[in-house]
């Protein structure tokens, strides 16, 4: 067999010595650290080896593949692989699992084989990292405690909760917490943007800007704020109906906090609401797409500016249920989208006028 390229030859000799289902994978990582001039002929070596691999493994998005260029590098936590998914170059072979040893089929075997506690959230005055003891009185083994040390950890208990909150500071932001977590809750909105809530209430806390302000209002300007910063359609109606404050204090507060705390958050963009319309509707995908051309259409026009996104939102989705046959009133339009019929009325108009459309009613 003649071998044409140093390559060909290095990979005969190595499938020679491990066998003929030697890996490319291998070769490929082999080839790697030879070409950066790693060597594992020593144990200092191999560990200053490993000490670059674990480096490798944890700053992956930073990195470029040095074959091709690629920033596309994934791990792989079946074969333990580091590897680009542009060229197949696997750059390091000994990932580590931060995951646990064992393996759970339900929720009963996870919280029984589970050894740690929550994670750290900001949702919690103190980040969750206080002692919880058990109402339950029972011991490890699950056997039920004597009538004396019952009463030792019901004291116990009760002085963990008298000490959990230590100042005015903390029982206020422990309250404000607490608020923020029910109308999040109400509203049905996800754990990350509580946590954006949260982290804006505490550097509001820790600007100062909540004194002589109520905490109820604070809390649902932080709330819209957070909504408002990572693209949630969420009218500041729907934080008022479920907060303690009104919507004039809620938009008070946050136009100071945005302001005090420099918060940039771009203009709505009315496509964010046509999701929810075509689910309180009832209408289909077909109707859904139509209406989100209508408004990019719009939007290139300079139809959208100045106008409230919800009222341009309805109207694409009136014209798109008309155009595809599948009606619906002005009225229950409105309603789903929380504005007027008038305001419907006065957008649908202004995009047939501008966008050339005519539809028969």
């Amino acid at each position: 067999m003649l071998l044409t390229s140093s390559g060909q030859l290095l990979r005969h000799m190595l499938r020679s010595s491990f066998g003929a289902a030697f890996p490319v994978s291998r070769y490929r990582t082999w080839m790697y650290l030879s070409r950066i001039g790693k060597s594992v002929d020593s144990e200092e070596e191999e560990n200053t080896m490993q000490r670059d691999l674990t480096d490798l493994h944890e700053h992956v998005e930073d990195l470029v593949c040095p074959e091709c260029g690629a920033r596309t590098l994934v791990r792989d936590y079946e074969r333990a692989e580091v590897t680009c998914t542009g060229c197949g170059l696997v750059l390091g072979d000994k990932l580590l699992d931060p995951g646990p040893e064992w393996r759970a089929f339900d929720s009963d075997q996870r919280d029984k084989r589970s050894r740690a506690g929550a994670p750290v959230t900001l949702t919690i005055h103190d980040k969750g990292l206080s002692t919880m003891i058990d109402w339950r009185d029972k011991d490890s083994y699950g056997k039920s405690l004597t009538s004396k040390k019952r009463a030792q950890i019901y004291r116990l208990r009760k002085w963990q909760r008298r000490i959990r909150v230590s100042d005015a500071s903390e029982r206020n932001l422990a309250f404000a917490l607490s608020e923020l977590e029910r109308m999040a809750s109400q509203l049905g909105l996800s754990r990350n943007i509580r946590e954006a809530s949260a982290l804006l209430y505490r550097k509001a806390v820790e600007s100062q800007l909540i004194r002589g302000r109520s905490i109820e209002s604070m809390t649902g300007a932080a709330l819209y704020a957070a909504c408002r910063k990572y693209n949630v359609p969420l009218t500041l109606d729907e934080v008022a109906s479920v907060s303690r404050a009104n919507k004039k204090e809620i938009a008070r507060s946050y136009r100071f906090i945005s302001s005090e705390l420099t918060i940039r958050v771009m203009p709505t963009d009315p496509i964010n609401y046509v999701p929810r319309l075509i689910t309180k509707l009832n209408l289909d995908g077909t109707v859904q797409r139509k209406s989100v051309e209508i408004i990019k259409f719009a939007s290139s026009e300079g139809l959208t500016s100045g106008r409230g996104p919800t009222g341009v939102a309805a109207a694409a989705v009136y014209i798109a249920s008309v155009l595809l046959e599948r009606k619906r009133t002005q009225r229950d339009i409105a309603n789903s989208a929380g504005v007027t019929e008038v305001t419907v009325r006065n957008r649908y108009k202004e995009l047939l006028e501008k966008l050339d459309l005519e539809i028969c009613l």
